[in-house]
């Protein structure tokens, strides 16, 4: 589906005010337009959109409407089909979730001689891992340094970022590199053999290393294959659907379902790390997604039902640049090293409207103001949007760096008969990534004893906003720290005589019948149903 006449009208616009744009930087916001454009037109700040949890232990903390849904809904276990004395699975270190986190923390606890299992309810490798497109950061070149890199992520998840978890991030990222280039990533270099590093929404210094536009799909491809050449347990089509505790309240397994013979199974594990993502799936304020199909907030679910502590669950990443158009790819991700590159958001009179690399949260926002302003482009199914004007990459790099650069991008959008390379791309926020998650330590330790997470199921590191390559990067860290730690407290608990139990989440019950809270929704969702058109 080719740009419609009436959009390529449009389009004139833009071509008409290019070259002018090339020779002219657009300014930067000052701190206080920043905060302006956020309280006005950012999701996280219209309040009817939120309410209080009525239990748990966030209970009176601010949750969107459609995850407080999930995480008081009721159990789908049904308590009489499962018998916890029968263990199918008995192993040191449970991985719950297949993606990048997951697959990183079984290869760390199997090196330190663990018995893993690692549990996926889809395929193995079906994450926002694989999705991710535009890079991971990493202060590894001789003009950059951890400290500036601490500082670049503290202010952008605006200073609200637990400290020991920022320090995590930054400093294990260079080794991270390096274990992923020694395990065959293949990330894009220079002519001399150097990485080639570009600059992210937010950071001081070119650091995004990048494996053209496909990063996650290319670490996603070397970790799968790692765990698989290891011999490492993997179990597809078998989401968890319930923790297990031991009778002192701590982790001590799990409860999984197979999708293919449709019967609960019992594992049993002497720590569990919960490597689940997030909740896109879940359509915050009916925005479009970038997330896979899985990510319904299954971990948040289960460990909130343990006892374990949320942090930040009142602010979600929206991206700037979801594909509005066409219809077929709404909330598609348009990676942010389209923007990195040189591609500028321009409204409808062919105009920018704001420097291309403010914050995620900040450039969302900008965006979702010009639309309100009457200065968006409707597609013909009435999505809103504004061009981003990628042919400025050539003009800027030179003719065929969009082609080199952003090869998946440009098949994408030649499916539909868009040519990137010529003509700009339709955008709109998209919900892209959950900021908060499952309160840990830099052990990647809940508050629930035995109980480990990692990835952007965890809540801590990014604050109120996440960075653009910080996402790959926490999976790998938390990831790696998550398998260790895993591992190494596992060898100090015998659990051959433990009772499992579900009286955790019995207890959940009894608090959702005393608050009145009806069962009107079963949870984890496990997999998004579009069929009537809603979410259920």
């Amino acid at each position: 589906m080719s740009y419609t006449s009436q959009l390529r009208e449009l389009i004139k616009r833009v071509e008409k005010t290019r070259e002018e744009r090339l020779g002219h930087d657009f300014p930067r916001m000052t701190p206080e337009q920043k905060q302006d454009v956020l309280n006005n037109h950012h999701p996280d700040y219209i309040k009817d959109q939120f309410r209080k949890a009525k239990i748990g232990p966030n209970k009176g903390d601010r949750f969107p409407h459609e995850l407080c849904d999930v995480i008081e809904g009721y159990p789908a276990v049904k308590w009489d089909e499962i018998d916890t004395s029968k263990i199918d699975y008995d192993v040191d270190v449970l991985v719950v979730g297949g993606g990048g986190a997951g697959a990183s923390a079984s290869l760390l606890a199997h090196e330190a001689g663990a018995d893993v299992l690692l549990t996926t309810k889809l395929r193995f490798g079906d994450s926002n891992t694989v999705m991710a497109q535009g890079g991971i950061q990493a202060a590894d070149k001789s003009n950059d340094s951890p400290a500036t890199h601490y500082l670049d992520v503290i202010g952008g998840g605006h200073y609200s970022n637990v400290p020991e978890l920022v320090r995590a991030l930054v400093t294990d990222a260079p080794s991270v590199i390096d274990w992923l280039e020694d395990l065959g990533v293949m990330f894009d270099k220079e002519d001399d053999g150097s990485m080639k590093t570009r600059h992210g929404g937010g950071t001081s210094k070119k650091r995004m290393h990048s494996a053209r536009d496909y990063t996650g799909a290319e670490i996603m491809r070397v970790l799968r294959d790692e765990v698989l050449c290891r011999d490492i347990n993997v179990v597809e089509f078998s989401p968890v659907v319930e923790l297990l505790m031991d009778k002192e309240g701590k982790a001590a397994g799990a409860v999984i379902y197979n999708f293919e013979t449709e019967e609960y199974q019992v594992v049993k594990a002497k720590t569990v790390i919960i490597t689940t993502g997030g909740l896109g799936r879940l359509h915050t304020q009916k925005f479009p997604t970038s997330n896979h199909y899985g990510a319904t907030a299954d971990g948040l679910v289960l460990a909130y039902r343990a006892g374990a502590k949320l942090a930040f669950m009142d602010t979600v990443q929206y991206h700037p640049t979801g594909a509005s158009y066409p219809e077929q790819i709404e909330g598609f991700l348009i990676t942010e090293k389209v923007r990195g590159l040189g591609a500028t958001p321009i409204n409808v009179d062919g105009e920018q409207f704001v420097y291309h690399l403010e914050t995620r949260d900040v450039e969302a926002s900008a965006i979702i103001r010009e639309c309100a302003k009457g200065k968006g482009i409707t597609t013909p199914s009435g999505m809103q949007g504004v061009w981003l004007d990628s042919p400025m990459i050539d003009k800027l790099h030179g003719e065929g760096t969009i082609e080199k650069e952003l090869p998946a991008m440009v098949r994408q959008f030649a499916r539909f008969g868009v040519d990137i390379k010529k003509d700009p791309i339709l955008v709109y926020p998209t919900l892209h990534y959950q900021n908060g998650g499952i309160l840990i330590n830099d052990k990647c330790e809940s508050s629930v004893e035995n109980l480990y997470v990692a990835g952007e199921a965890s809540g801590g590191t990014h604050g109120r906003n996440r960075l653009m390559g910080n996402s790959l990067l926490d999976i790998l860290v938390l990831g790696r720290r998550a398998g260790k730690n895993a591992a190494a407290k596992a060898q100090s608990i015998d659990n051959k005589s433990a009772e499992l139990n579900l009286e955790h989440a019995e207890k959940f019950v009894e608090e959702l019948k005393k608050e009145g809270i009806k069962r009107t929704k079963t949870s984890p969702i496990l997999i998004p149903d579009y069929t009537d058109g809603e979410l259920s």
